[in-house]
């Protein structure tokens, strides 16, 4: 028998898409010790700097991957101030003193996580994805093109091509993530279909430079400051910075509006109407089309194919939540991909990815309308009272899965934010020390699920300690108060994640909550091997006994 594949290359996980997300999930899966491959039909990372806002959570889990430092190094200067500025809305950018609050979202604060909201444009943050990708072990091609999908029962086959060369390469993986972007090849491939408005609007990001306009916005912080000059409005991004801007004004394809009208002098004078100094220097950068669009996939897995980001849901930018969501897709498959291939993830803890994050996904395109529809005019007042809160939107969302044992009944956004340790919530953060250093509990979360208990919960950290030396499954014991790991620095941990002195909460890898105990129980042990067994999977109880 010959020891030749009749495959080019073999891998674990194919990743197809090397925007946010598809570089997220190569970074994450590589600490996770997953062997990737991720291929990119551009020749590089964005040039364009796009997605500028990135969430706390966002952030949270960059931390936790170990790239947190390098991503905020990235931020000019503060940052900060521009979120709490909100979303705008003038006649001109030269009126900016008189400009009207559109939306003042609540981002973030240090009672409620360990970092906060950056802006930053994809342009540079995806390089820095890009190395860690690399440093943790993945394998990125650029300049290489999906050609096609097909599966079977024990792994996925893609043809794929480099696109200078012409060569084309046979991939045998065991899994595939398409992170492929709004119009997804591996969607169509599998056939899975979209719901959602459509197409909303459609616009132009108009990249350039005016260097009169700084001292025309008289640095008034804000997120997005929206223009109605001539008839029409045109946002204005500051979060990326500001060499270049970024200006988008709508067209109209349905009155025979194309981007080819808009030539560089057509932009240059949409600026200046925007700004309020007709003869003001501007310079064209470059022109980008793009839809705003509302459509979720109806299945974000098909076998061993799963959609995140843009591939699975699509929404108008209003929120900032496209990318920021998608990198929270890659986040949750992730770490439940790399259980799957280690040997202890059951086969349907792949499941709960759809299941959590279809439903995060359609809450997100609906808010994302909702926010459209306000900053366009469109709201009534029964609009408005669907907007939820961002700091709710980006850091309380809620999953209901077989991966949380015992979840508590909600809807998947709950206002106003409430991350009081029920399951399937974010863990609360909390400072902790010991010996000196201070961490939050958020940083306790990553490659294993986490047994939290406090001086009284012997019981349940002992069981938890026996217990992780016969399971499969990885699972660490942490006491905190007096005698314990850690202490709390200044709030009662107990009191904070809704648990007596005696309880305990078990925490995801992922920081979620899958199931705590308010007080003692008989045989703790038990317990605990039955709820590790529910949420990691069929068939991993047994292991566990």
């Amino acid at each position: 028998m010959s020891d030749v594949s009749e495959f080019d290359d073999e891998v674990p996980v194919l990743i197809v898409g090397a925007g946010p997300v598809g570089l997220s999930a190569a970074s994450f899966l590589g600490r996770y010790g997953v062997r990737v491959l991720l291929v990119e039909k551009r020749a590089d990372t964005s040039v364009l700097p796009r997605a500028p806002g990135l969430q706390a959570r966002t952030m949270e889990i960059f931390r936790a991957a170990g790239m947190g430092k390098e991503v905020r190094a990235l931020e000019i200067g503060d940052s900060h101030p521009f979120f709490e500025g909100g979303i705008l809305r003038v006649n001109t950018y030269a009126e900016i003193a008189d400009a009207e609050v559109v939306e003042a979202p609540s981002l973030d604060g240090p009672d409620i996580s360990p970092e906060r909201v950056m802006g930053c444009g994809q342009d540079r943050y995806e390089v820095v994805l890009a190395d860690k990708a690399r440093e943790f072990g993945a394998e990125l091609r650029f300049g290489t093109k999906l050609l096609s999908v097909e599966q079977d029962a024990d792994g996925v086959t893609a043809r794929i091509e480099n696109r200078e060369t012409g060569e084309v390469r046979t991939v045998r993986a065991g899994y595939l993530i398409g992170a492929d972007g709004a119009s997804s090849t591996v969607r169509k491939a599998l056939g899975v279909e979209r719901s959602g408005r459509g197409t909303v609007f459609n616009a132009l990001s108009i990249y350039f430079r005016a260097p009169e306009l700084e001292a025309v916005l008289a640095d008034r912080p804000f997120i997005l400051c929206y223009a109605t000059a001539g008839g029409e409005m045109t946002g204005l991004s500051r979060l990326h910075g500001c060499d270049p801007w970024l200006a988008a004004p709508v067209y109209h394809p349905e009155k025979g509006e194309s981007p080819d009208d808009f030539t560089d002098e057509r932009c240059v004078e949409i600026v200046r109407t925007a700004s309020g100094i007709p003869g003001m220097d501007v310079e064209i950068m470059n022109k980008v089309p793009w839809e705003g669009a509302q459509l979720v996939a109806e299945r974000f897995r098909v076998d061993r194919v799963f959609l995140a980001g843009d591939a699975a849901h699509v929404h108008p930018p209003a929120g900032g939540f496209g990318a920021n969501t998608g990198i929270h897709d890659a986040h949750n498959l992730a770490w439940k991909l790399a259980a799957r291939l280690a040997g202890w993830g059951g086969e349907d803890l792949l499941d709960t990815y759809h299941d959590e994050r279809h439903a995060v996904g359609s809450a997100m395109a609906e808010q994302a309308m909702v926010r459209n529809r306000i900053r366009h005019g469109y709201a009534d007042d029964e609009v408005r009272r669907q907007m939820v809160d961002d700091i709710v939107i980006t850091l309380g969302y809620r999953y209901t899965s077989q991966a949380v044992a015992r979840p508590e009944p909600a809807p998947v956004l709950t206002a106003p934010l409430t991350l009081d340790g029920s399951p399937g919530t974010r863990a609360p953060h909390l400072w902790l020390e010991r010996d000196g250093n201070r961490i939050s509990t958020v940083d306790l979360f990553w490659d294993s699920f986490v047994l939290l208990t406090g001086p009284d919960g012997g019981a349940w950290h002992e069981a938890a300690s026996r217990l992780a030396g016969r399971t499969k499954v990885p699972l660490k014991a942490v006491r905190i108060g007096a005698g314990g790991d850690y202490t709390a620095v200044e709030a009662d941990w107990a009191a904070a994640y809704g648990v007596s002195p005696r309880g305990a909460v078990l925490v995801r890898p992922d920081a979620f909550v899958a199931w705590r105990s308010t007080d003692a129980l008989p045989e703790p042990e038990l317990v605990l091997a039955d709820v590790l067994g529910r949420t990691a999977g069929a068939g991993v109880a047994a292991a566990a006994r």
